[in-house]
């Protein structure tokens, strides 16, 4: 199967929506939140790119931002288009994040990439993916891209799960350096911090943070979902200590780029 074949079966079976609302999915949403949060003025404009379902993109447009999504996964926008309320200033169109030509130059203050950096395989893409976020982002804008780590999936699949043991892994993995490549089949492609640097480094912009957005969260499941209220919030406060802390991030399953357009 092709890329799109592959990500259309998948969301089409998935359930992304309740993934960032179970209490362990809430500290990816949460962190992310936080960090768009800090950089939102009154009346600004934003897009999200690769939207998924409407988790981010309904949440600001409900705090009165104007939201323009654009999403490739017709099953996404279906889901998207149910969850719009009354009065959001949002618009939802399909298309790829590697495409941004129906939007101009520097329309955006914030600009979202929290999902394409995960389907796309090869470096030509990635770049493209970026250069149009920037792109279509005012200057002095904020941009914010979401990546999969390499090495958590690593401990959390090859090992915990076994799957090291697949021929398929095999086959995917250095055995000298643990480094996992991705195809469409596999549906996630994964980065170490020096990957996005590298990505980043012919571009035109200032890292403001580097984030790990779940952390430890996603090998303790079942134990952050079993908190109490009072112990969640205190999990939360640790979290938000040690997210952007060099010695702990790379533990983290999901990260945030953060970053503002010159």
């Amino acid at each position: 199967m092709n890329t799109l074949e592959c990500l259309t079966n998948f969301y089409s079976h998935y359930d992304e929506d309740s993934r960032l609302r179970s209490r362990h999915g809430m500290v990816e949403y949460l962190t992310t939140m936080r960090y768009i949060e800090k950089y939102l003025r009154p009346g600004a404009r934003i897009i999200e790119i690769g939207a998924g379902t409407g988790r981010y993109s309904h949440s600001l447009a409900q705090r009165g931002y104007q939201v323009d999504a654009v999403e490739l996964i017709q099953h996404n926008i279906d889901v998207f288009s149910r969850n719009t309320q009354p009065g959001e200033c949002v618009t939802i169109r399909q298309g790829t994040a590697l495409d941004l030509s129906a939007f101009a130059d520097e329309t955006y203050d914030m600009t979202l990439l929290l999902g394409p950096m995960y389907h796309l395989f090869t470096v030509e893409e990635q770049k493209q993916a970026l250069s149009e976020a920037i792109r279509v982002t005012k200057r002095g804008g904020v941009v914010c891209v979401a990546y999969c780590n390499n090495d958590a999936t690593v401990v959390q699949f090859c090992f915990c799960k076994g799957m090291l043991k697949l021929d398929r892994y095999k086959a995917l993995t250095d055995p000298e350096t643990f480094k996992l490549t991705s195809t469409p089949e596999e549906l996630f492609q994964l980065y170490r911090r020096e990957d996005i640097d590298s990505l980043m480094a012919g571009f035109d912009v200032e890292r403001l943070h580097y984030v790990g957005t779940d952390m430890a969260t996603e090998f303790i499941q079942e134990t952050v979902d079993a908190m109490d209220d009072e112990l969640f919030e205190q999990y939360l406060k640790y979290h938000f200590a040690i997210c952007e802390r060099p010695d702990m991030v790379g533990v983290t399953h999901h990260m945030l780029d953060v970053f503002t357009k010159k």
